[in-house]
């Protein structure tokens, strides 16, 4: 029986690069986006379900989740993906921004974990695969809300393992360096410093430092990260998806706090 995977945040980037790996496959694909209604490319594609998800909205978690069910028989594999990122100061952030960056990021994800869960102990097999990013590892200036969301979502994913793993359903985290998605488009909100120019001068340089950052264009290498995690049959739970995602995981284990610090600060301009 050919096996199905829900993926969140699939208009896009890593969600649609992977829906579409998982679909050439010979995959059922649950591909689950806030505005399907868009969608032009993979509502022509055979055993693909495009649905309505939004992360933040269960009532949408729940009917896509049923929704892939009824048509698939069951959701073998899920690949939290949806996500979203705030830059800015901690000092001048609202708790509004504060909020809807855990909210998509951690609750909403949890949220989508939790409406999978039943079918999945009910078959006695099941992957969860949580995108989370080598911002999960290491740290960056002005990004403490987001580092603050991947840090959860690495511990959540680590601990759930003992109570999942017993059920045969599997846990994998997958850890994307830097590539050009919508991440840094409509999928990033800048935090105003509302003035304080102990901040703003500093944020606006680590902006410019950031159009100028390499980035990889290669999404196809997350995508197929994210099909090996799926389809290895292994308790391996962390997934870096390139060599510079690794050596900088790799260089936070051997450095100490200080020296890690410093050489980022140097490399960021601080």
């Amino acid at each position: 029986m050919k096996k199905t995977v829900l993926i969140t945040g699939a208009s896009s980037g890593f969600g649609r690069a992977a829906a579409n790996l998982f679909h050439k496959n010979g995959w059922n694909v649950i591909a689950t986006m806030r505005s399907p209604e868009k969608e032009t490319e993979l509502t022509n594609l055979d055993d693909v379900l495009v649905s309505k998800l939004d992360v933040t909205d269960k009532a949408t978690i729940k009917t896509a989740v049923a929704q892939g069910i009824e048509k698939f028989g069951k959701i073998d594999v899920l690949v939290n993906n949806a996500g979203y990122g705030a830059l800015g100061a901690l000092e001048p952030a609202t708790e509004e921004n504060i909020k809807k960056q855990f909210d998509v990021n951690v609750f909403g994800l949890i949220a989508v974990t939790q409406a999978v869960l039943p079918g999945m102990r009910k078959h006695k097999y099941g992957v969860i695969i949580n995108v989370s990013s080598v911002g999960g590892r290491v740290t960056f200036p002005f990004s403490s809300f987001y580092h603050a969301t991947k840090f959860a979502v690495e511990g959540l994913t680590e601990s759930i393992q003992y109570e999942l793993n017993p059920l045969s359903i599997r846990l994998k985290i997958v850890e994307p360096g830097g590539y050009k998605t919508e991440f840094s488009g409509r999928s990033m909100t800048l935090i105003n410093a509302n003035g304080i120019d102990d901040y703003q001068a500093p944020f606006d340089n680590f902006i410019k430092m950031l159009d100028n950052w390499p980035m990889s264009e290669n999404l196809d290498e997350v995508a197929d990260t994210i099909y090996e995690a799926a389809t290895d049959g292994t308790e391996k739970l962390r997934y870096p998806t390139s060599q510079e995602a690794a050596h900088l995981v790799e260089s936070r284990r051997q450095m100490s706090d200080v020296e890690f610090k410093k050489m980022m600060a140097a490399q960021t301009g601080f």
